[in-house]
């Protein structure tokens, strides 16, 4: 493992909405908090590397995906199935265990649920009679023989499963076709879920270029916005104002785009129209074909992880970039090896000084061994 000084290298005062950010390197396994210098002001100090983010809960405790040691616990191949898991582990400030649960099939994300249970998805095999249905993909590519797709499981603190979904249930093969680029043994590829206010779930499924709102009642499908809109989306949520602002990352375009490039769109849900977009200037300058997630902060300022160039920023409405912060850590991964040294980040989330989850912790950057980007030889160990 390498590091490279890199950190924080625009911060506007003022401007920017001050907070405190979040980040799990894609390849290492702590957790890091940093100021809005870049100080490094609280670590946690995990067994495993993520699969793929952590989170900050209300109660000060990390919420993390942990990955699964080579070779990958589930009967999926590798590399088609880069986001197995293998379960989801939450600590405590200091590291201590508090809660745990396993599923060899569990993939890249994680929800804690207002009622406190967890929701995640998982990869399903699609019954044959349903694959030879789908449309797109590369002909020919299917898992060893096989098409798998994405349910969500919630479960309690205790481990009990009380509320499945299956998109193989709900999806239609001739309406919701694959990029044809992508391989045939993922057919829907779900990167993010998220409970709604009212208690309906909101989820993307990348290799569809769709999201979708599910009906938590009936589990049918309420709302779906994408194809031919956004290509290879992840992390969609809903803001306050009832929109949704998602990244799109802009992989296999399918609008005639000469080049490739990601931007951040806000879409109104009754219109089925794009408010608001952020983009690079030239649109190539930004570009994460994998990965990545935006935030919307309180002060109307959007936080964007450009996730490939381990780059997260924050930009007004104007598109102004009032904060940069660029990933030091890097290493390679077992898992993408053609990657080479990484400094990959799945997404960052931006926590306000007053996050109940901060309440009462000691945010001293000179606690660290990392400070102002410099790194302690002891990390190195861990």
């Amino acid at each position: 493992m390498v590091a490279r000084k890199h950190g924080v290298t625009v911060y506007k005062p003022g401007k920017a909405c001050d907070g405190y950010t979040l980040i799990a390197p894609y390849t290492l396994k702590d957790v890091w908090l940093i100021d809005m210098r870049g100080n490094y002001v609280h670590r946690w100090m995990m067994p495993t590397s993520p699969r793929n983010h952590a989170v900050l809960l209300p109660n000060g405790h990390l919420l993390y995906a942990a990955r699964a040691p080579l070779p990958p616990v589930s009967d999926m191949s590798v590399p088609r199935h880069w986001g197995v898991g293998g379960g989801i582990i939450e600590v405590d400030w200091e590291d201590n265990l508090v809660w745990k649960y396993v599923d060899k099939r569990q993939s890249h994300t994680f929800y804690r649920m207002k009622n406190g249970n967890t929701m995640f998805p998982r990869f399903q095999v699609v019954p044959d009679e349903t694959a030879v249905r789908v449309k797109g993909g590369i002909l020919g590519t299917e898992d060893r023989g096989k098409m798998w797709t994405d349910g969500l499981h919630e479960v309690t603190p205790d481990g009990e499963v009380v509320w499945k979904w299956s998109a193989a249930d709900h999806l239609d093969p001739n309406v919701h076709a694959m990029c044809p680029l992508s391989y045939r043994g993922d057919w829907t590829h779900m990167n993010s879920c998220e409970e709604l206010p009212d208690g309906n779930i909101l989820i993307s499924c990348r290799n569809i270029d769709t999201i979708f709102i599910i009906d938590k009642g009936t589990g049918n499908i309420k709302w779906e916005w994408g194809p031919g809109e956004i290509s290879h989306q992840h992390a969609p949520t809903v803001l306050d104002n009832g929109n949704i602002l998602l990244f799109d990352n802009g992989a296999h375009r399918q609008d005639g785009s000469l080049i490739s490039y990601s931007r951040v769109v806000e879409i109104n849900p009754v219109t089925n129209k794009i408010v608001w977009e952020y983009k690079g200037d030239p649109p190539q300058s930004y570009y994460s074909a994998l990965i990545s997630n935006c935030q919307r902060l309180p002060n109307g300022n959007t936080l964007i992880c450009e996730g490939l160039k381990g780059r997260v920023f924050e930009v007004t409405r104007d598109g102004e970039v009032v904060w940069q912060y660029t990933n030091p850590f890097y290493a390679p991964d077992p898992y993408k090896p053609h990657w080479g040294c990484s400094n990959s980040l799945f997404g960052a989330y931006r926590y306000m000084p007053d996050y109940p989850g901060l309440k009462g912790k000691d945010l001293n950057p000179g606690n660290l061994a990392w400070v102002n980007g410099v790194y302690g030889p002891e990390a190195l160990e861990n």
